[in-house]
């Protein structure tokens, strides 16, 4: 009798477990999202893009969407957030009302600064359709990832990143087999100025294309998101072809920070994206995955940064233009991240030892004149300035830059915007109650909440570029992009550190001349991975040779190159490599402008 009492229960408590019904809402999938964004820049750290309410002080438009319940009944809420400034508590407070209610506390300002799950009470839900409110309280930034409905009053969702990703999947009823986009002859990971260019260079050269970028908008560092300039010479070229994509996207020089969004060209960069009929554009899609075969890229896998819907590309050839290194890395290719020591390169630049230091991260920001007196708000958990130390300035350059070794760039990217933004703020606070004679009628016109990225993985090829590369104007027999930027290596600002050392936000630079010097083709595919190529920042060299390849124009004409490489690749039957061991003449006459570029494509081979 025991034995069955036994059984019966825990067919009860099977039962039980079956019924559970979990409602998750994603917050960036909120089909109205008010005036709040989305932020994708920490998906390997929390496996999901979210909603971030940048208002620059003043609180945005409410976010909504409707959620449909599989029965009427008391339900625990759950909502995943932080608080991103706890000194002690930070200012990122939220609510979260059903029909017109709100439902639970403020969120938002726990002084805990790590992502997770609060409860927020048990609801009664009255009706299978509500209407969700999240209502933004202050305009500083406050964030949402998740929203979550159980009727397990009990039950507490996972948090680690892995047990979390399979709970999305299971709950969302997400497919485990991805949509597939097709087969590409050349997979394009990263819509910065660099794989806009290889996108268009290989199309252009007959190839099918996929551009994949995990923004609404094309341009990477040079697009409205994030509004710096393009620097490098096109016009020094040895070989005058390379550089005209470039020219393309070229929306002229409006400087780092500009106020005028236009100015930057998003609309004209997709423009040209999109007329090339070989080409085909996968805007808001994070590859966060790699499929491989045979020591080779497969495909790769990206999720849509608002709907959570997952593609798969496979394709011929890949090119990582992510600057982060991202599909190199997932696929196991050969990187190095940091700084050298003068005992591994021989460069007189070089670190005494090996260490973890990167170039920064910026995030620029600009103020403008209005008509009337404004005022802004009191920010004591953003970094406090005084008489004694403040920057007088109405709008930020370059210099604006958090990193230098004390952040990993990848991981720690959300850690470091948030700094940014609490050095911008703080200061801006300061001038504002200090400094009225300048700033009174001054308001923030645009602040960045999409990170500037200079420096993290470097994958290394064949040939790693070097300072005496660099400065002997070394001209190897596959030099390709003529590069001109001086050799400009960032590190803390002296005064900035005395203030703020460990936290330091602003950066100084002692710029090496340089006379044009080629980047060699072997820079430009990896050493281990047989079909993957790379153009942008995240190209082979060391840091110090890093410090010259970086900039964008540059960045560019390397993606120009790839497209061209690609094709030659494709018409051989070949490799990255292979086309450097086999077939560097014809690739040279292409980048010489000597083979037109019709002829190309004549006849290829049937691709293994």
């Amino acid at each position: 009798m025991a034995k069955i009492k036994t059984l019966f229960l825990l067919l009860l408590f099977n039962m039980a477990a079956f019924a559970q019904q979990h409602v998750l809402v994603e917050a960036e999938s909120f089909t109205d999202k008010g005036g709040w964004v989305t932020d994708q820049q920490s998906f390997v750290v929390i496996g999901s893009s979210y909603l971030m309410a940048h208002g620059m002080g003043k609180p945005v438009k409410d976010a909504s969407t409707t959620v449909k319940f599989p029965s009427k009944g008391k339900y625990r809420m759950w909502v995943r957030t932080k608080d991103w400034a706890p000194f002690p508590t930070g200012p990122g407070k939220f609510t979260i009302s059903i029909d017109g209610r709100q439902a639970g506390q403020v969120m938002g300002a726990s002084g805990d600064d790590a992502w997770k799950w609060y409860d927020a009470g048990v609801v009664d839900i009255s009706k299978e359709e509500i209407n969700l409110v999240m209502k933004d309280l202050t305009g500083f930034n406050g964030r949402c990832d998740a929203i979550l409905f159980t009727d397990a009053l009990k039950f507490t969702p996972p948090n680690t990143l892995q047990a979390l990703n399979d709970f999305r999947h299971k709950v969302l009823h997400t497919s485990a087999t991805p949509k597939d986009a097709g087969q590409f002859d050349l997979v394009v990971i990263g819509g910065g100025i660099a794989g806009t260019c290889a996108a268009i260079s290989a199309a252009r050269m007959g190839l099918k294309t996929a551009l994949i970028q995990d923004r609404p908008v094309l341009g990477g560092n040079n697009s409205s998101e994030v509004r710096v300039h393009l620097k490098g010479d096109i016009d020094k070229n040895h070989y005058p072809k390379l550089g005209r994509i470039v020219r393309e996207m070229d929306n002229g020089d409006p400087g780092n920070g500009n106020p005028d969004a236009s100015e930057y060209g998003d609309a004209r960069k997709i423009s040209i994206v999109k007329a090339e009929r070989n080409l085909h554009l996968f805007l808001n899609t994070h590859v966060h995955k790699v499929e491989m075969k045979d020591k080779k890229i497969a495909a790769v896998i990206g999720r849509n940064i608002s709907t959570n819907e997952e593609t798969r590309f496979s394709g011929t050839y890949f090119s990582d233009c992510t600057g982060d290194g991202t599909v190199g890395y997932l696929a196991g290719a050969d990187f190095r991240m940091g700084r050298e020591s003068k005992a591994e390169t021989g460069e007189s630049l070089a670190a005494e030892k090996s260490d973890n230091f990167t170039l920064g991260t910026s995030n620029l920001w600009a103020s403008l004149e209005k008509d009337t007196v404004s005022s802004f708000p009191e920010t004591p958990w953003a970094l406090q300035f005084s008489d004694e130390y403040h920057i007088d300035e109405a709008r930020s350059d370059w210099e604006w830059e958090t990193g230098f070794g004390n952040f990993n760039t990848i991981t720690d990217a959300e850690k470091i915007r948030d700094h940014n933004l609490r050095a911008i703020y703080g200061n801006w606070s300061y001038l504002k109650k200090n400094k009225p004679e300048k700033y009174a009628k001054r308001e923030l016109a645009w602040v960045a909440y999409i990170g500037g990225k200079r420096e993290s993985r470097r994958i290394l090829g064949d040939h790693v570029l070097t300072q005496m590369d660099i400065q002997e104007g070394k001209f190897y027999p596959d030099g390709t992009v003529t590069a001109t930027w001086t050799i400009d290596l960032h590190f803390p600002n002296k005064e900035n550190s005395k203030y703020f050392e460990g936290q330091e936000f602003f950066a100084g630079t002692k710029h090496i001349r340089v006379a044009p010097y080629t980047i060699p083709y072997r820079c430009l595919y990896s050493r281990n991975i047989s079909n993957l190529f790379m153009a942008g920042r995240n190209i082979s060299t060391t840091h110090v040779a890093f410090g010259s390849t970086r900039v964008m124009r540059t960045c560019g004409m390397m993606g120009e190159v790839v497209g061209f490489a690609a094709a030659v690749a494709k018409k051989h039957n070949t490799s990255p490599r292979g086309v450097y061991t086999d077939h560097l003449g014809e690739l040279m006459g292409i980048i010489k402008d000597e083979t037109p570029p019709q002829q190309t494509l004549q006849n290829p081979p049937a691709t293994k």
